[in-house]
Formats: structure tokens, C-alpha cells, sequence
């Protein structure tokens, strides 16, 4: 599966371009064009990058930053006709990760995106279909953890909370995100279940149990 992109963004013909360019690079795509079918495309599908206009109908760019910045450390580019000083510190200062202002070269934009990715996962070395991090090792067609040579049994969904831990390396995952992409829209359980899957995937992580932050008020991030 590769890399998800959601695109918001109002203009039709800039949408389709850029779209394709990014399907050409290899990206799964997610379009809409406004900012509050952006946000519910955001909870359905966690992409792994934001690209999104700032002036669109419903809610704007720069309320959609907010939104997203309450539930995921996710990087977001900002797309915008402006190119005042005050509208880009306003986006930075939100939360956003990088500023293109139109018209834009959509293979610049590819290349700015694969760069902010690359920045953050620098730290997240997957080799084939092995992850790894301190003395643990990931198989990913196995479903397998190894921690210093021992294998770990994991449950299914102990197993898919680690990864998607690991995918969103150094992002904030709210408990509704974790939910939603682990134990699926339809869950009607209490979201506490993610606590719980917590408590114990970190008691069979052992000494690299530190790795799984808790941010207060929020959810999880992995460092």
C-alpha cells in the first residue's frame, strides 16, 4: 500500500493535476473541495500527508490546520493565491509544515512532499518488510515481534495498534483516530479499549515500552 495524500482543495482543475501527478509518483489519493468533508475524509482514511487550499467554502485552510493539529502530528502543506508574510506565519504558527503559493509547479509539490516525509520518518527504518526499533523487530507479513531474539506474541489488534504507532512515527494519534483505523468506524465499544490495548501492549514491549508517549488530553505518539 503506499503512501495517502488528501487533497482538499476547491478549484477542480488544480485538484485533478495535482492528483495525478501524485498518482504518477506512486501516492493513494483523496480529494475533495472544501475544508469539511476534508476533515471527515481525515478520520476515515489517516492519510500521511495534508495538502490543502486556505481560501474554501464551508471552512477554510487555516481552520482545517487547527482541526487536524488537535488529532495528528500529520505533515500539511498549504496551498494559497496569497503570498503575504502575515498568511504564512498565521499557517506556521497553526501548524503547518510547508507554504506553496499558486501557480505552483505539481512536480514541485511532489518533490516538497516526498521531502517533508522523508524528514519525518528519518528516524523509522523499515528494510522490506521488517520494522525495527531499539532491540525490537517487526515482521510485517508474519505479524511477528521479536524483542532481544525472543518472539513476542502479540493479538491482532495489540499487533495493528504497534503499527500504526510506528507508521506515524512522532505524530499524536487521538484515542478517536486510534479507534477508528484499529478497531473500525462501526466500533460502538467505549473508546477506553484503547487504553487498555495500551496498558498491555507496553507491558509485553518491556524495556522499549517508552517509546509509547501518552499526551494528556490527547491520545498516543511514539518517539
Amino acid at each position: 500500500m503506499g503512501k495517502k495524500v488528501l487533497l482538499v482543495e476547491d478549484e477542480a482543475r488544480i485538484r485533478e493535476v495535482v492528483a495525478d501527478y501524485f498518482k504518477m509518483d506512486g501516492w493513494e489519493v483523496y480529494e475533495t473541495d472544501n475544508g469539511t468533508s476534508g476533515m471527515d475524509w481525515f478520520d476515515a482514511i489517516f492519510p500521511d500527508l495534508v495538502i490543502l487550499d486556505i481560501m474554501m467554502p464551508k471552512m477554510d485552510g487555516f481552520a482545517v490546520v487547527k482541526q487536524v493539529r488537535m488529532r495528528s502530528g500529520v505533515p500539511i502543506i498549504l496551498l494559497t493565491a496569497k503570498s503575504s508574510d502575515d498568511d504564512k506565519i498565521h499557517g506556521f504558527e497553526l501548524g503547518a509544515d510547508d507554504y506553496v503559493t499558486k501557480p505552483f509547479s505539481p512536480r514541485v509539490l511532489v518533490a516538497r512532499a516526498n521531502s517533508l516525509m522523508k524528514r519525518a520518518t528519518e528516524h523509522y527504518l523499515p528494510t522490506g518488510h521488517m520494522l525495527s526499533f531499539g532491540e525490537a523487530i517487526i515482521n510485517t507479513k508474519s505479524h511477528q515481534l521479536q524483542l532481544e531474539g525472543q518472539e513476542v506474541e502479540l493479538t491482532p489488534k495489540e499487533y495493528e495498534l504497534l503499527v500504526i504507532l510506528l507508521q506515524h512515527k512522532n505524530n499524536v494519534l487521538s484515542r478517536e483516530t486510534i479507534l477508528n483505523h484499529v478497531w473500525g468506524l462501526d466500533f460502538d465499544g467505549d473508546i477506553r479499549v484503547v487504553d487498555t490495548h495500551i496498558k498491555k501492549l507496553r507491558a509485553k514491549l518491556g524495556c522499549e515500552s517508552h517509546h509509547i508517549r501518552t499526551v494528556i488530553g490527547t491520545g498516543y505518539k511514539f518517539e
